[in-house]
């Protein structure tokens, strides 16, 4: 039997690309106060960032319980034995813990699980999975599945351009420290991803500036498997970044993907990010 790869909706996945790949995706909680959004299910993108914008509570957001890992693990062990479960970095979510404590629940029943941190966040855990779920489409063993995700792993960089540091912070992901520097001299801050931390690494002096901070990451790639343009509110900005990366990599289609709401929050309006695979 062909294993199932699953994620959650942290990766970012468009829905087309999760269904022509077979990988089912679980939602994180998005919450307002005491009313609770299934990440991509309850809530659209344009819904979310209208509403981040207009409440007076700032979201907060939460993995699935064990149980609702544990229900997912089930119904995927009546199709396969084999589950390589991929998740956003452990360093910023209690989602990886919450998948392993769900593996526990049902791996006796007969169904071999592995659940593996993907160190990323958005379409940087978004390529890993696919990466995993095109290797089990080509007839991959468990074994060699794992082997291709930790190797997709090791060649993946990011750098992100958001608006605005505020809403990392309000989100508890930043200190009010790095939120007061960039509010004094109005830059734009650069952030990227170590060892699935995610880290300030830079300021732009306009969002002019840190779109070029962007284009000049993709040039200094020099050869690239796969890339990834993620964007919370600005598809134009988007679509000429990959337009530009399709100018340094001829031979390859970015993928263009919006940033949900479970990482809306941190990111929120103005974010945009570009992920490169490096090749072998």
């Amino acid at each position: 039997m062909t294993a199932r790869i699953i994620t959650d909706s942290c990766s970012d996945i468009t829905q087309d690309e999760a269904k022509r790949l077979g990988i089912i995706v679980v939602p994180a909680y998005v919450h307002f106060g005491d009313k609770s959004f299934r990440d991509g299910v309850d809530m659209s993108c344009d819904e979310f960032y209208d509403k981040l914008l207009t409440s007076p509570v700032h979201p907060s957001t939460a993995a699935p319980s064990p149980g609702e890992f544990a229900k997912v693990y089930e119904q995927a062990a009546q199709e396969t034995h084999e589950i390589v479960s991929i998740h956003v970095t452990s360093k910023h979510s209690a989602m990886y813990d919450s998948a392993l404590a769900g593996k526990e629940m049902v791996e006796k029943k007969g169904c071999q699980i592995e659940v593996i941190d993907s160190k990323g966040v958005t379409m940087w855990q978004g390529l890993v999975v696919m990466a995993a779920a095109q290797a089990a489409h080509n007839g991959y063993t468990l074994r060699q599945i794992v082997k291709k995700t930790y190797d997709t792993i090791d060649r993946l960089h990011a750098l992100a351009l958001l608006d605005t540091f505020k809403y990392a912070v309000k989100g508890g992901r930043l200190g009010k420290a790095v939120s007061a520097v960039e509010s004094f001299l109005n830059v734009k801050p650069l952030i990227a991803l170590r060892d699935g931390e995610v880290v300030p690494v830079g300021m732009a002096r306009s969002r002019c500036k840190g779109l070029s901070r962007l284009r000049e990451f993709l040039q200094s790639k020099r050869q690239a498997e796969n890339i990834a343009i993620v964007h919370s509110t600005t598809a134009d900005e988007a679509r000429s970044l990959a337009d530009f990366a399709r100018s340094v990599f001829p031979n390859i289609m970015p993928l263009i993907s919006r940033l949900g709401p479970a990482l809306g929050v941190h990111g929120g309006p103005g974010a945009i990010a570009a992920i490169v695979q490096e090749a072998t």
